[in-house]
């Protein structure tokens, strides 16, 4: 089968010779594994900073990507439930754990050190495997897993959204952002973002969004709280660095911060008095147990949203696909079409 192999770590302007698409193995299957045949699989920032070395425990050669949709193939003789021919997507999540509060010490996501979904064929466990929301099309689909459980835990378990709270979203265009964005939108909270760029920022208010400011502004914080009139009840994050540090003078007593990642780095300036004085609620949150995958799916469904694909890139152009990333250029995700 033909893969995006990665052989070494770089800068982008490396990865070239160490993301290579040739002829790899297609996977042998286990009694309770599923074979499918990839259509399209989308990025994520995990599989950039893989390249650069910035991940833990890597191992190498890899089939780097956790995203995909496509068509089972062939299923081991334990599996049941699932045929050949069956339109899917994949829960990414590998040994989760029994505990539904945190993942297991076992924990891994598909795509590393497991070979992932940038390959003609992926190989899972069969309980990995949901069928293809019946309304998204397998493109829109492919750009689901990662972000679409990520965003439910963070945005709807964690932060416990009510219609009419107002909400912010830094960092608006990230594939978790814009999805938590939609997730927002759907149970009818006001949703506030920032950006880098001017026209992202329209993007979402194009989409519902009711307004947001450039982060390059040194005053963005206090704008934004203008903006919802000093009404800031959740803050849902994937930025860290001084977006965490401004947020705690402008999020409301008894407000609720989400993070999800670090894309900008560590918390240099984190005010410990402004958490206790203002009775705030500060929780951490990555990916989701197999239960937030189910029901983020039915929530999907519930509210008929379509993840926002940015730009389809063909497997043979995956260099350029990761370089759209690196560079921040896109608004949603960027997928690549596979078969």
């Amino acid at each position: 089968m033909r893969a995006a192999v990665l052989h070494k770590l770089g800068d982008i302007s490396e990865l070239n010779n160490n993301l290579i698409v040739e002829d790899f193995p297609a996977p042998e299957l286990g009694p309770d594994e599923v074979l499918i045949k990839v259509k399209y699989a989308a990025l994520n920032h995990r599989d950039l900073f893989i390249t650069k070395g910035l991940y833990s425990k890597i191992k190498l050669p890899v089939i780097l990507g956790s995203d995909c949709s496509g068509i089972i193939e062939q299923c081991g003789e334990q599996v049941s439930g699932l045929n050949p021919g069956d339109e899917v997507i994949i829960d990414p999540s590998i040994n989760w754990g029994n505990s539904e509060e945190h993942q297991s010490a076992e924990y891994q996501i598909l795509g590393l050190p497991q070979n992932g979904t940038l390959a003609e064929f992926v190989k899972v466990t069969s309980g990995n495997v949901f069928p293809k929301p019946a309304h998204l099309t397998l493109e829109e689909a492919s750009s689901l897993p990662l972000v679409g459980v990520t965003a439910y835990r963070a945005a709807v378990l964690k932060a416990r959204l009510k219609e009419g709270d107002n909400v912010l979203i830094p960092g608006i265009g990230g594939g978790v952002a814009v999805m938590a964005m939609q997730y927002c939108l759907a149970m009818n909270a006001n949703v506030y973002v920032t950006s880098g760029a001017e026209e992202k920022i329209q993007t979402a208010v194009s989409l519902g969004a009711k307004g947001g400011m450039n982060y390059k502004d040194d005053d963005w914080a206090a704008k934004i709280k203008e903006m919802t009139n000093g009404k800031l009840d959740v803050m849902i994050d994937g930025s860290g660095s001084d977006t965490i540090a401004k947020s705690l003078d402008i999020i409301s007593y008894g407000g609720t911060i989400v993070s999800y990642g670090a894309t900008n780095g560590s918390v240099k300036d984190f005010d410990l008095r402004r958490v206790f004085w203002k009775q705030l609620k500060v929780l951490g949150s990555t990916m989701g147990s197999p239960k937030d995958f189910a029901d983020m799916l039915a929530f999907v469904e519930k509210y008929n949203i379509v993840p926002i694909v940015d730009k389809v890139f063909e497997l043979s152009d995956l260099c350029s696909a990761f370089k759209r990333m690196n560079d921040s250029d896109q608004f949603g995700k960027i997928v690549v079409k596979i078969g």
